[in-house]
């Protein structure tokens, strides 16, 4: 049975949590260091009690969440319109208990990665006529440009052309403002939540799945106001726009369906695996040669109108190779630069050759994945086999970030069962400690500081505890 004090507690808990990082990102967030570095110059003084200071406040954030786990879950025991109208209230309630804990986030600098200044950059660049998919964000210069680290001053944009439009759009409301513009683009991420919020219980529903624990492993987990907010990564559209689609290809609106999928697609490639789901389900109902047809129909159409009415043109095709960049980081690349480095000390000289391998062998695990996942989908339900694939694609393909791991997370909250939830749970709490709030690899004394701010965090968990001992938190099934 919940109870008020114990809601309270832990939105209150989260939001100090956020509170202190959004303070702590003051002074060790990815701050601006081109003309306007100068209003930060003070505060980059206290990065490292910064530093610390954030990663207890994370801690905070990351027990509200789990704390919070066990109060989403209305009684399945309940008469069906009890339960309708739970859900409703549940839905409620986890928008508010996000709002309670994104909201501090929201007037951050931006955390955990520079993105949010390329995608400015990027939309400034459309404004100006440059081709972004064949130019990086050096050919536009000035104060946007110098905000994007060296490593990607040279690399087109990845981006579908929904995105560049709309990234196009704030950073020409905006004048070029960074704080304005940083806003902007969080205010678009807060869309695609809403997305997630009002379609995800939809999606679950279909997949027999309680929505209260979809909203709680799959929008309320520290990953999406932590990256998808306070990062303000177009995830958040691309998985808004997804999420969305597949509810509606399970309602049998296959056509809405189909455009809102290849959207989600023009905002980031990898979203355009949905089409196979929608595929799957139209097949059931139309038979499969006419389901590819219709399908692939009106996805190439809705591309071609997207692509003729943003003007920006067919370029993100050839584009899709920026996440091969050798700056890249996931588990094949850095098996690729192990590998490399051993044959230098072989003496032997590959060139690139072992990375090359190294990056084709996780583009053939993700393959490997997909098939088997195809392969088992009436077990798994195609919106959990989709899920699987993303995630592969998240940890094994090219290019691996923190926030990569929702493509997968989402769907996983939404259709699966049993072992896969904690683990997924227990991942994304790894994942929500890995990146440093500037963005940048950790060196000792930053790793050192961050595990001091964790043990603070959890002593004052501990502390909490003891004064208000919460229920045993588990797991949602």
């Amino acid at each position: 049975m919940r109870t008020l004090p114990t809601v309270v507690a832990y939105r209150l808990l989260g939001g100090v949590g956020a509170t202190l990082l959004s303070c702590a990102g003051l002074a060790a967030g990815a701050l601006p260091v081109g003309a306007h570095a100068a209003w930060w110059s003070a505060l980059r003084q206290l990065a490292g009690p910064g530093l610390l200071c954030g990663y207890a406040g994370l801690t905070l954030l990351v027990a509200a969440w789990w704390w919070a786990g066990r109060d989403l879950r209305p009684a399945h025991t309940a008469p069906r319109a009890a339960r309708t109208a739970e859900s409703r209230t549940v839905r409620r309630s986890a928008t508010l208990t996000l709002a309670c804990w994104a909201g501090p986030l929201l007037v951050a600098p931006p955390l955990f990665s520079r993105d949010a200044y390329s995608y400015l950059a990027q939309g400034a660049m459309v404004l100006a006529d440059i081709d972004v998919y064949r130019h990086g964000v050096a050919q536009l210069g000035g104060a946007l440009a110098v905000e994007v680290p060296q490593m990607w001053q040279q690399t087109p944009a990845p981006y579908g052309p929904v995105f560049l439009a709309v990234a196009a759009v704030v950073s020409g409301v905006t004048g070029g403002e960074l704080v304005l513009g940083v806003l902007g683009l969080r205010l678009v991420a807060v869309a695609g939540v809403a997305l997630l919020v009002a379609y995800l219980p939809r999606l679950a529903r279909h997949c027999g799945v309680d929505p209260s624990a979809a909203l709680w492993l799959g929008v309320l987990n520290p990953l999406v106001p932590l990256h998808l907010i306070a990062g303000a990564h177009n995830e958040a559209v691309m998985l808004g726009l997804l999420v969305a689609g597949l509810s509606l290809a399970f309602a049998h609106r296959y056509g809405a369906a189909t455009v809102l999928v290849t959207l989600a697609a023009l905002v980031k490639v990898p979203a355009v695996v949905g089409l196979l789901v929608v595929v799957s389900l139209a097949a059931r109902h139309r038979g499969l040669p006419t389901s590819v047809a219709r399908t692939a129909g009106v996805a190439v159409g809705t591309a071609a109108a997207v692509t003729w009415a943003t003007g920006i043109g067919y370029g993100w095709i050839g584009a899709l190779g920026t996440p091969m960049y050798r700056h890249s980081w996931s588990i094949s690349s850095a098996l690729g630069r192990v590998a490399l480095r051993a044959a230098g000390r072989s003496g032997l000289h590959l060139g690139d050759a072992p990375m090359r391998l190294c990056l084709a062998l996780g583009v053939a695990a993700v393959l490997a994945v997909a098939v088997a996942a195809w392969w088992h989908r009436r077990r798994l339900g195609p919106a959990y086999a989709l899920g699987l694939v993303l995630l592969a694609a998240a940890l094994l393909g090219p290019a691996t970030r923190p926030w990569y791991a929702l493509w997968g997370l989402v769907l996983v909250a939404a259709a699966a069962h049993g072992r896969a939830r904690p683990a997924a749970a227990l991942g994304a709490v790894v994942l929500a400690f890995v990146a440093l709030p500037s963005g940048f690899g950790p060196d000792t004394a930053q790793a050192v500081l961050a595990a001091a701010g964790v043990l603070v965090g959890l002593l004052v968990v501990g502390s909490l505890r003891l004064l208000l001992p919460p229920a045993a938190v588990e797991v949602a099934r």
